[in-house]
């Protein structure tokens, strides 16, 4: 390496040994937003689960829930917490730029969770808090879809359109993760794998201000994870699920517009984004959408609530709540990995093949579910019912 480098100019150098020493020391940071919100997530929740207890504020069983014992449902609070202040503390403030706004709906988000956990709050209520946090986003940090990039022929979108699109998304994803939330670990997990998958990207390309704000969020739900694996101390609530999904969603959007400003010739590079962007939040989102269509197809309203979900069908069929919860998330792994290995399909193709391999595998789950419901209330059909062989030829 050394024979390497005096093959440059003294001024190649000079700039190699300064880009180099600021990448360490970023990435020093990005190491440090990872503790500071894991240690200050993790010795708040004791104080939260304490303080919940004491003023009765659980969230009690009901007949669509998954678990049966009253438990804190304020875990959101440590979440927050800890990635708030992990990113004011380590986001250099010559670098904040549009970080100020991401953290005014970040605070948005926060009051809508925390009224909704405390005194349930109208859908209608909650969709316009979401619209803020979101149209702060698109407004004023400029975070948007700005093309469909060639799906179904469509390249850059209006000015008006990427606006429109881009809140759309962004509450599908806030929605998205609220919805998945609804049994011991899920949410947790899929945050640290979606957040962990964008904030290693966003590490190799040198955008530390999202890297802090991704490590931010691995650290805080790993530590939160510590009291919601079973049996559960506490749940995220409506205040982490929000907040989680807002988080996703920007760095999700980033991570799609960002390709736009890379040279032809960068590394990093990703040939179809936005299909790899939905194979890395597939879960929450194909779960989403596939709820709101039954309920459609029943003539329900997509917003009525019932036990179809992906995470209600494997604890039908027997699993444990951490059982579904590590087959869910290595599902969504693999994914992951299915997406960034077949990139070179284009968008739609890729599209295309996520949602069928998706629909299959969810088509699947349901038939062995609802074949395994019937066996266990009629039982197998006993011997003596069954005709004789004299009978049968009558």
């Amino acid at each position: 390496m050394q024979g390497l480098v005096c093959n440059f100019t003294p001024a190649h150098c000079y700039f190699l040994e300064v880009l180099t020493d600021r990448k360490l020391h970023t990435v020093h940071q990005i190491v440090l937003a990872f503790l500071t919100a894991f240690t200050l997530t993790y010795n708040v929740i004791p104080s939260i689960i304490r303080i919940s207890n004491k003023k009765r504020l659980f969230d009690k069983p009901g007949d669509r829930s998954s678990h049966t014992v009253s438990t804190p449902s304020l875990g959101g609070i440590g979440i927050f917490a800890g990635v708030i202040f992990s990113v004011v503390l380590w986001t250099p403030f010559d670098n904040f730029g549009n970080l100020q706004y991401i953290l005014c709906a970040f605070l948005i988000m926060f009051l809508v969770g925390i009224s909704d956990d405390l005194d349930p709050l109208t859908p209608g209520k909650k969709m316009v808090g979401q619209i803020m946090a979101a149209s702060i986003i698109v407004f004023k940090s400029d975070v948007k879809l700005t093309s469909f990039y060639g799906i179904l022929g469509v390249q850059e979108l209006p000015e008006w359109g990427a606006i429109v699109f881009s809140i759309f998304v962004i509450l599908v994803i806030i929605n998205a993760f609220n919805l998945v939330d609804g049994i011991n670990g899920l949410s947790g997990s899929l945050g640290i794998l979606i957040a962990g998958v964008l904030g290693y990207w966003f590490t190799q390309i040198y955008n530390f201000q999202l890297a802090i704000v991704a490590a931010s969020v691995v650290g805080s739900c790993l530590a939160f994870l510590k009291y919601n694996v079973t049996p559960a101390k506490i749940f995220m609530g409506d205040t982490g699920s929000l907040f989680l999904g807002l988080a996703c969603s920007i760095l999700s959007i980033k991570f799609i517009e960002i390709h736009n400003d890379l040279p032809n010739n960068s590394p990093h590079i990703i040939n179809a984004a936005p299909a790899v962007a939905v194979g890395i939040m597939i879960l929450p989102l194909f779960d989403t959408l596939r709820v709101f269509t039954v309920r459609m197809m029943r003539g329900r309203s997509p917003m009525s609530p019932d036990r179809n979900h992906l995470h209600h069908l494997l604890l039908d069929y027997g699993f444990s709540h951490m059982q579904a919860t590590s087959i869910l998330v290595t599902v969504n792994a693999c994914f992951i990995g299915f997406a960034l290995y077949f990139q070179n399909l284009g968008n739609l193709t890729l599209l295309l093949w996520i949602l069928a391999l998706a629909l299959i595998g969810s088509g699947l789950l349901h038939y062995v579910v609802r074949k395994r419901k019937l066996r266990q209330m009629y039982g197998p059909k006993p011997e003596n019912d069954l005709p004789s062989p004299a009978a049968t030829n009558d």
